[in-house]
């Protein structure tokens, strides 16, 4: 995590889940990430797992130069990428762990606009798969910003913050489109490649079951 509003929105949420591994939506206090709200997006878990966005910061409206509330994330994100973010936010639902990609935001002047986008599971009234708390930073204001929409998100590179293993988006993928065939999965591959990095001294993934 390189911008300091995702080690503060990833801070605040580690201290608000304890020793369980993700707190609830509800617990969620505005005033407390004030600073970084502009940041700072709610998404919803949908069915057909394209995560709706139920509260945009103001600066993903600016980068699109457009209200973000109900958007799917997975749509704002280029066609060839959008299999790979929708494996990664499921990806953090399941295993209630929090994850963190590197961004490129594509414009029509020709001037990409790196961004860092931190996902955070929250449970929802105790359920699981329900929302994330999630932030979108840029490293850097473009000059275009604000004034012409960005054209889409691309997907640099990913990792989980914790885990006990490191995970490919493609063997994500490939669990999640068990009818593909391997050939379109292998053509897929090789036009980009990704891998989930692991950050050492991460929490025990059974330290939080019940005894």
């Amino acid at each position: 995590m390189r911008q300091a509003a995702t080690q503060e929105l990833y801070s605040y949420w580690n201290q608000l889940r304890g020793a369980r591994l993700s707190p609830e939506r509800e617990e969620i206090d505005p005033t407390a990430i004030r600073h970084i709200l502009a940041d700072t997006m709610i998404l919803e878990a949908d069915e057909e797992r394209q995560f709706p966005i139920r509260i945009s910061g103001t600066r993903l409206n600016a980068l699109f130069c457009n209200e973000q509330k109900g958007a799917p994330l997975v749509a704002l994100f280029a066609p060839e990428d959008r299999a790979s973010i929708s494996a990664m936010v499921e990806a953090v639902l399941d295993n209630q762990r929090p994850a963190v990609a590197g961004l490129l935001a594509e414009s029509d002047v020709g001037e990409d606009a790196p961004l860092e986008l931190l996902l955070l599971p929250l449970r929802h009234r105790g359920k699981t798969h329900a929302r994330l708390l999630a932030s979108l930073t840029p490293q850097a204001l473009p000059s275009w910003f604000g004034l012409r929409a960005a054209r889409a998100l691309r997907l640099v590179a990913m990792r989980f913050l914790d885990s006990s293993a490191a995970v490919s988006p493609s063997e994500l993928i490939l669990r999640r489109e068990p009818t593909k065939r391997p050939a379109e999965l292998a053509a897929r591959s090789r036009l980009r490649r990704f891998s989930f990095f692991v950050i050492p001294g991460g929490r025990d993934r059974d330290a939080d079951k019940p005894l």
